[in-house]
């Protein structure tokens, strides 16, 4: 199992496109992606789940991830972030 606080410094916060992107990303992996805020557990790989969660800029999350393919997951996850949702 893989965890990491992340700032979130995208504009707009994890909204539509964001969380879109986001999404896309999970589902290549088998592992369990999830966020952790404000108490709450929210389902990377579900679009409603990360719309749901109202993340603005400025705000921290908590990513964990685990499963067979965690490590790549991880860092693809983590990448995508902090580099503000830009698809590589």
């Amino acid at each position: 199992m893989l965890e990491k606080n992340i700032l979130i410094k995208n504009e707009t916060g994890i909204h539509a496109r964001p969380a879109a992107i986001l999404v896309k990303y999970a589902m290549r992996f088998e592992s369990d992606i999830n966020i952790y805020r404000s108490g709450n557990v929210y389902d990377a790989k579900s679009i409603m789940n990360v719309m749901s969660m109202g993340v603005r800029q400025g705000e921290e999350i908590h990513l964990v991830v685990k499963g067979p393919d965690e490590i790549q997951a991880f860092e693809e996850i983590v990448k995508l972030i902090e580099n503000n949702f830009k698809e590589a």
